[in-house]
């Protein structure tokens, strides 16, 4: 008999050890004195926000970051003391969560500011903002043009402590586009300067993401937010032909065969019938599929590891199931575990590989893994 479970049999584990690694290699291959800020916003790029932001606060690193406040409250429930950042700034009402929570917004709009001012006059307190400045990524920040304007009327505001001025690189991954990202640079820093002339002296002052910080060492400044290498997510992010930090995968995607049948040639399998058998075959269901996070795009063109062996997927990926040729691996069995991400018997499946496969990046493949999937700390003294 199995080993009984209340759960369906596919998880995810998150090796905390290699998250301490990646942070440590990247550290050391910096070989800078900069602060560190780890970004965990989307559930830490789908490893579990709250398991990895407590092992980077015990590994030491200066500030965590993350999208929008929810994010930042989860964390706090949760015990995490160090200063946390919402990139994502924040909308009307989330004033006085932000104060209560002590958490640090980025300001990009002026109605932001005023908000945020009234509600620590309120409090009685003076907060901390970052300013964003927008020098190409064409998203959020305030324009480069402008950034002179947007400090004169931030002077009315005496409950405010710019804390920090940052910027986000749009191409730093791309070595043939550094012109425009050593543009960003040189605009970040004469916003600097023009903080400094309206009577501002934030702190920090910080540019690099992950591509930045490993290729651009012009742009450390005095923080870098350290991102998808952190999860060992470098392969299809960070630029080719350079040297890198040794990275880790962190995080590994299993499952186990649900059913097992023998399926003689010419039959036609899953939706749209999309594969049809050439040979006699055995053909294994597993229990995972696109409302997973398993890419619909990896139909007849992903694959498994099984008893040490790749495996096809045939058929169309279904919501909740995915159909694997196993016929060249002898006794495959019911129960057996099947590796989606991860290494076994020397081979290797990484999120890169089904990015690549499915016509996206590895963050998207980790970000998608749905809550469904339970994830399981190994690898440290996890709380």
């Amino acid at each position: 008999m199995p080993e009984a479970s209340l759960h369906r049999p596919t998880w995810a584990e998150i090796d905390l050890s290699h998250l301490s690694f990646n942070l440590n290699s990247v550290r050391n291959f910096i070989s800078a004195d900069v602060a560190c800020m780890a970004i965990v916003k989307a559930d830490a790029y789908g490893h579990g926000a709250v398991g990895c932001a407590r092992q980077l606060e015990t590994d030491g690193v200066d500030w965590l970051g993350v999208a929008i406040p929810e994010e930042g409250v989860e964390l706090r429930k949760a015990g995490i003391k160090i200063p946390i950042l919402c990139l994502g700034g924040f909308w009307y009402g989330q004033e006085n969560l932000l104060l209560e929570q002590n958490l640090t917004p980025v300001i990009f709009r002026i109605e932001n500011a005023e908000w945020f001012d009234e509600a620590a006059k309120r409090a009685s307190r003076i907060a901390n903002i970052h300013i964003k400045v927008d020098t190409g990524m064409g998203r959020i920040g305030v324009p480069f043009e402008e950034i002179a304007q947007f400090a004169e009327h931030l002077k009315r505001f005496k409950n405010l402590n710019i804390e920090g001025i940052l910027t986000h690189f749009a191409v730093a991954n791309n070595l043939n586009e550094n012109d425009f990202t050593n543009n960003q640079i040189s605009q970040l820093m004469i916003s600097k300067d023009i903080l400094h002339e309206k009577g501002f002296n934030p702190e920090y002052v910080y540019m690099a993401n992950s591509p930045g910080a490993v290729a651009h060492p012009a742009s450390l400044g005095n923080m870098v937010r350290l991102g998808g290498i952190l999860y060992g997510l470098g392969g299809d992010v960070l630029p080719q032909g350079i040297d890198k930090p040794e990275l880790k995968p962190v995080l590994s995607l299993m499952t186990r065969i649900a059913h097992l049948k023998s399926v003689s040639s010419g039959k036609s399998l899953g939706y749209g019938r999309t594969f049809v058998t050439k040979r006699n075959s055995m053909i294994a269901t597993i229990p995972i599929g696109y409302q997973d996070g398993y890419p619909r795009a990896l139909s007849n063109r992903g694959n498994v590891i099984v008893r040490g062996a790749f495996a096809p997927v045939v058929g169309r990926v279904s919501m909740d199931w995915t159909i694997v040729d196993v016929t060249d691996i002898p006794h495959a069995a019911i129960d057996d575990e099947v590796v989606v991400i991860g290494e076994q018997n020397g081979l290797t499946i990484t999120a890169e590989d089904l990015a690549r496969n499915a016509g996206t990046i590895s963050y998207e493949i980790t970000c998608s893994l749905d809550s469904r999937i339970p994830r399981h700390l190994v690898g440290s003294e996890s709380r």
